[in-house]
């Protein structure tokens, strides 16, 4: 599927509108947000995607308070540092750039409930049609865009490539690749993207990009 730009029908910033008029023209705004996927946000989205995206407060905190009682005290004390914060607005400058990332599995699996893997390389970049996310290293590597939808969080659309494949797989060709998530930024240094019901590992994922 070729790039397509897309905004979120509600709560647009002015800077988005701007960047909807003319891009080359406010190249140092917040650009329209890009996602590999025909329609508008979120109704481009899977029903089951939907359904992720509309559960994520409850799934998020179910899945902390399972963690939280089942986990090991050094891995809840990452989990707490990870998700501390709120999302602050930040221009886009600020989050493009070279991340080193890691992903955080939290599961409600009392075997099993937290496990925080090594740090990865992740890139975000100010494309023609907005942000674009890829994570360049890892055995689970998520590729796709950002869509603005009126908040400091900014909602994420993406998929998943396995293993040693070259070939980027797009939103919507298998449900089982797909990704959604919302982005918190929280500083130039400090940025987590969490996934809500991302599949069997999880039942919440976040990775933790800090620079």
């Amino acid at each position: 599927m070729a790039h397509v730009v897309r905004t979120a029908p509600s709560s647009i910033t002015t800077s988005v509108r701007l960047a909807l008029v003319g891009i080359a023209t406010c190249a140092s705004l917040l650009g329209a947000p890009v996602a590999r996927a025909d329609g508008e946000y979120p109704e481009m989205l899977s029903s089951i995607d939907r359904e992720k995206m509309n559960g994520y407060e409850h799934a998020r905190r179910s899945t902390l308070a399972f963690v939280r009682e089942h986990g090991k005290p050094a891995d809840v004390k990452v989990v707490d540092a990870a998700l501390a914060g709120s999302a602050k607005k930040l221009t886009t400058d600020k989050l493009t750039g070279d991340w080193r990332c890691r992903t955080i599995k939290l599961s409600k699996d009392a075997a099993l409930p937290i496990v925080v893997y090594a740090d990865f390389r992740c890139r975000i970049e100010d494309q023609d049609q907005g942000l674009w996310l890829d994570k360049l290293t890892g055995s689970q590597r998520t590729h796709g865009g950002f869509w603005d939808i009126g908040e400091a969080r900014l909602a994420y659309v993406g998929a998943l490539a396995l293993g040693d494949e070259t070939r980027e797989p797009q939103y919507g060709e298998s449900q089982e690749r797909n990704q959604v998530g919302y982005l918190i930024p929280l500083s130039p240094t400090h940025l987590r993207l969490e996934f809500p019901r991302p599949g069997a590992e999880a039942d919440l994922e976040v990775l933790e990009f800090r620079r």
